[in-house]
């Protein structure tokens, strides 16, 4: 049974997460890049010293977490500021500013940085328009030269930060999320095998109740490797990790593969015992055999990491699916109760095709071949 989370502690464990090496490393970043650009925008020349507090502004607006994000920030950032500035210049060739002319330039604004192409850039373009018209005034090309000036700086000081100071990466954060992942689609597994052969029905029902769980937990794994993707771009720190993330993406689509026929199973399964969402029958004669063999396919998913370059476990799984086939021959192929069996049968076996390509990869001899 998972740890209750009582709400005193949820809010302290929240805390903990955001003081995690990583996170704190960004923070700590952030404030190093916001100080330096604050020291250096007194030397840029002209009108911009006077409008040194946006020089910060820049540097916090380029912090991202991995370094092609925050390229691509600052590369929006400045685009938004340019639109910005070219529709509060267009409204100061036209007229002065008034509560319409505001209005317009601020509503031109939204709509225009909605586009896609602007990201987060897109939200500096009513802002800057703003800022301009009212901060600007009759002076808004010094106002503008001297903004997008301490901009820029900021900008500038926050991405050689971000390079220089152990910009991050995550692949083994990634490794590690795809190898629990794996170990709780086993355990999910082996849970199930269990409930077979204890009291029927089986006490224990937790498994019953993961699905959702289960395909939101792939959900993050995904997340965590495309992030991982993006961090090493550009990334000095990975030339010393030479980790090849192709057979990564290969390993977790199998595992989204595996994801969705556990969860149909486990339908079955639920069906079968308790006849939710849909009565279904299980022959009693039928139990060991389908407990071995989830037990096998458990054991298949924690090889990859165990075991990378044996063959056994797979193997194993390939017999002790096809011992349910044997079983429900025995049976007599004409029992309807056999139908839902064989779905289950089905699903193991596109589990054990998913798993193929991993071991096929990792293996100098090929596995036997599911039929």
């Amino acid at each position: 049974m998972p740890r209750t989370i009582f709400p005193w502690n949820a809010s302290r464990l929240a805390v903990v997460r955001r003081l995690q090496p990583p996170r704190f490393l960004q923070v700590t970043k952030i404030a190093v890049a916001v100080a330096i650009a604050w020291t250096l925008s007194p030397f840029l020349p002209g009108d911009a010293q006077e409008l040194r507090y946006y020089a910060p502004l820049g540097a916090l607006l380029s912090m991202h977490p991995t370094l092609m994000r925050s390229l691509r920030s600052a590369l929006q950032t400045l685009a938004g500021l340019a639109v910005g500035i070219a529709l509060a210049g267009a409204v100061l060739l036209l007229s002065e500013p008034s509560v319409w002319t505001i209005s317009l330039v601020i509503g031109l604004g939204s709509l225009i940085g909605g586009m896609r192409w602007l990201g987060v850039g897109g939200e500096q373009v009513p802002l800057t328009a703003l800022f301009v018209l009212i901060i600007g005034g009759p002076e808004a090309d010094d106002y503008s030269a001297g903004y997008l000036a301490q901009v820029c700086l900021g900008i500038v000081v926050g991405l050689l930060v971000n390079l220089l100071i152990l910009p991050p990466l995550a692949i083994g954060t990634a490794v590690e999320r795809l190898t629990i992942f794996r170990g709780t689609l086993a355990t999910h597994l082996s849970d199930i095998a269990v409930a077979l052969v204890e009291s029927w029905p089986p006490e224990r029902e937790l498994w019953a109740t993961r699905g959702g769980a289960l395909t939101n937990a792939a959900r993050d794994v995904r997340s965590a490797v495309q992030y991982a993707d993006e961090s090493r771009k550009g990334n000095p720190r990975a030339r010393f990790n030479r980790r090849n993330l192709v057979a990564d993406y290969e390993d977790l689509a199998a595992l989204e593969n595996v994801t969705f026929h556990v969860r149909n199973l486990t339908e079955v399964f639920t069906g079968m015992i308790w006849g939710k969402p849909i009565p279904l029958e299980l022959p009693s004669e039928l139990r060991p055999v389908l407990s071995d063999a989830l037990h096998a396919v458990a054991e298949t998913l924690r090889a990859t990491d165990d075991s990378p370059n044996d063959n056994a476990p797979f193997d194993a799984a390939v017999v002790a699916v096809e011992a349910i086939l044997h079983g429900m021959q025995e049976l007599g192929a004409g029992t309807t109760s056999l139908s839902p069996t064989a779905a289950i049968v089905i699903d193991l076996k596109r589990i054990l095709v998913a798993l193929r390509p991993g071991t096929e990869r990792d293996s100098e001899e090929p596995p036997s071949p599911v039929v």
